[in-house]
């Protein structure tokens, strides 16, 4: 059975992703997951496709020359100050790379608002043939698989799902049973890595494991990843696995085939069959 996999966007922080294109191309992933929507967090770069023609040329390029694919892009966070009609133009970047989906996650404590938001997301992605797949985060407002799927059932929109970052999914304490009540037809894709077993007592350094040193499949074998991806269809796996200091150490280009032969390497000897399109 083929396996499926994307190079996401925090593996490789600050690579543009033109040049993220041709590193997944030469390092054997099928997909790339890409931040054109600009956060503005500290030390990362404006890779705004919808601003920045050349950038959204040159990636287009990409695409076509190496055959990869744009599985998703990130992020449309749903806050109190953010209007979700902000997010459009990098909806028709997504459209014209040929993207599938779009990651969202909730960072405001108001449910009536991101309820709101939310669906008014999903209304704005429809029209480009985009689904909008919600992230729990340990360190945001919808922290957990319980959180997520209060706002899924609640929104009831056809173009909503879930996706499951394993990392988060550790941290936030969720059990693996609970995956088995979520309908499987919101499941498209999912994030893979590993991390120590200790979960973080700080939110400090929650957030610091989480955006700069999670760590290879199977490294330390922290978080039961097999019991998470057994319980969630054949998808396509997104490797989202930032280490500052490997990739400082290895480059970009080595330090993504070395999360992609890892994960590779861990499913293999765990005899799953998720992962594949």
């Amino acid at each position: 059975m083929t396996r499926l996999f994307s190079l996401a966007n925090l593996t490789v922080l600050g690579c543009p992703p033109d040049e993220q294109t041709y590193i997944a191309a030469r390092t054997g992933y099928d997909f790339v997951s890409l931040r054109p929507i600009y956060m503005g967090l500290p030390g990362e770069p404006n890779f705004s496709l919808s601003d920045n023609k050349v950038l959204m040329r040159k990636t287009k390029t990409a695409l076509a020359e190496t055959g990869v694919k744009l599985l998703d892009i990130e992020l449309a966070r749903i806050t109190d100050s953010i209007d979700p009609k902000q997010y459009e133009p990098s909806f028709e970047v997504a459209a014209e790379l040929g993207g599938r989906h779009v990651l969202s996650s909730i960072w405001t404590d108001d449910r009536t608002c991101y309820m709101e938001r939310f669906a008014q997301l999903c209304d704005l992605a429809k029209p480009y043939g985009l689904t909008v797949e919600l992230e729990f985060v340990p360190i945001a407002s919808v922290y957990n698989l319980e959180g997520a799927l209060d706002v899924l059932r609640t929104v009831k929109k056809e173009n909503a799902g879930l996706m499951i970052d394993v990392h988060h999914f550790d941290r936030s304490r969720d059990k693996e049973e609970a995956l088995d009540q979520v309908p499987r037809e919101w499941f498209r894709f999912l994030h893979l890595c590993d991390a120590p077993a200790a979960i973080p007592a700080s939110k400090e350094e929650m957030t610091r494991i989480l955006r700069e040193e999670r760590l290879y499949l199977g490294e330390k074998e922290g978080i039961d990843v097999a019991s998470i991806i057994n319980r969630i269809p054949e998808v396509p796996c997104s490797i989202e696995l930032p280490h500052l200091k490997r990739v400082q150490a290895l480059g970009y280009e080595e330090f993504a085939r070395r999360c992609l032969q890892s994960a590779k390497d861990y499913i293999d000897a765990h005899t799953l069959s998720v992962c594949a399109s």
